[in-house]
C-alpha cells in the first residue's frame, strides 16, 4: 500500500495553510518505495524462469536422443554424443526410462533371448513348447525392466548421477575403447563432475535380486544374485562398445557402398574403373 499523497494532507487542513502554500512549487512525489517494492517483487520471479529455460534446453536434447539408433534397430536413447549436455531432472530420467522401455527394440531383444534359452533348455523346469517359451520371454523382458527401472530412473535420481552413456566419438581407438568399457562402472554427475557408477551396477543387482521371486526355486541363492547382476553390467559393456564405434562402422560401409557405385557408373559410361586400393591376397 502506498503512503498518502502529500495533497491530500493539505486538502485536509485549513484554508490559510492551503493558501500560503498555493504559490510553492509542488515537491516531486518520492520515486524510490514503488521502484524498490517492484524490483523486490519481481526478484524471486527470475531464477524460476531460468531454471525452466535449462530444463526446457534439456528437453530439446532428449527428444534429439530419441531418435537415435544402431542400424536403424537397437535403440540408443541412452547415448549423448554432446559432451556438454545438460543434467537431467529426476522427472525426464523417468521419462527417459520409461521410453526406452516401451520401444520395440527391448520386447524385440527379449525374443531373441528368451529364443536361445529355449533352444538351450535353460531352466528345465520351465519346460518347451509355448507355455515355456513365454515364462523365458517374461522373465527376460521383466530382467530388463526392472534392472533399468532402478539402474536409469530410481537410483540415478536419489544419488543425482546420469544415467547417459556420454559417447567419445573421437580420438585414438583405444581411448575409446577403455572409455566405453569403463561407463559400466563411471559415470557424470548431474554437477558436471565424474565419479563411481553406483545406480548402474546397484541397479543390476537390485534387479537380479528382484528376479528371484520368478525365477526357479534352484536359482534363488545370494551367489547367482551377485553372478546374475554383474553378468548384466558386463554385458552392458558390449553394449556401449557398440553404441560408441559403431558410427565409424556405418561410415565404412557407406563408403565402401560408394566406391562400388562409382566403379558400377564409370563401367556403364565406358570408362575405365577407378583402381582397387586393396592389396592383392
Amino acid at each position: 500500500m502506498s503512503p498518502p499523497s502529500p495533497l491530500s494532507a493539505q486538502e485536509a487542513g485549513t484554508p490559510s495553510i492551503v493558501a500560503s502554500t498555493a504559490e510553492l512549487p509542488e515537491a516531486p512525489l518520492p520515486q524510490s518505495a514503488p521502484s524498490q517494492n517492484s524490483s523486490s517483487s519481481q526478484a524471486p520471479a527470475a531464477p524460476p524462469s531460468t531454471e525452466k529455460s535449462a530444463h526446457d534446453r534439456a528437453e530439446e536434447q532428449l527428444k534429439e536422443q530419441e531418435h537415435q539408433r544402431v542400424a536403424g534397430v537397437m535403440a540408443t536413447f541412452n547415448t549423448t554424443r554432446n559432451r556438454d549436455a545438460l543434467p537431467l531432472s529426476p522427472g525426464q530420467k523417468f521419462h527417459l526410462f520409461f521410453r526406452s522401455s516401451i520401444d520395440p527394440w527391448p520386447f524385440l531383444l527379449a525374443g531373441i533371448v528368451s529364443g536361445i534359452g529355449q533352444a538351450d533348455d535353460s531352466y528345465p523346469t520351465w519346460g518347451q513348447g509355448m507355455q515355456g517359451y513365454a515364462k523365458r520371454y517374461g522373465a527376460a523382458y521383466s530382467d530388463a525392466f526392472i534392472g533399468n527401472f532402478f539402474g536409469n530412473a530410481v537410483l540415478p535420481s536419489l544419488l543425482h548421477e546420469d544415467p547417459r552413456y556420454f559417447q567419445k566419438g573421437t580420438g585414438n581407438k583405444f581411448r575409446r575403447l577403455l572409455w566405453a568399457a569403463s561407463s559400466t562402472v563411471w559415470c557424470r554427475r548431474d554437477k558436471g563432475t565424474w565419479g563411481p557408477n553406483y545406480a548402474n551396477v546397484g541397479g543390476n543387482l537390485i534387479g537380479s535380486a528382484i528376479a528371484r521371486a520368478y525365477y526357479p526355486a534352484s536359482e534363488r541363492t545370494v551367489g547367482n544374485t551377485i553372478s546374475d547382476g554383474l553378468t548384466v553390467s558386463a554385458e552392458g559393456v558390449v553394449g556401449a562398445e557398440i553404441i560408441e564405434f559403431w558410427p565409424d562402422i556405418a561410415r565404412h560401409i557407406k563408403e565402401k557402398h560408394d566406391r562400388k557405385a562409382a566403379q558400377k557408373a564409370a563401367q556403364a559410361a565406358g570408362q575405365p574403373a577407378a583402381p582397387s586400393t586393396q592389396t592383392p591376397k
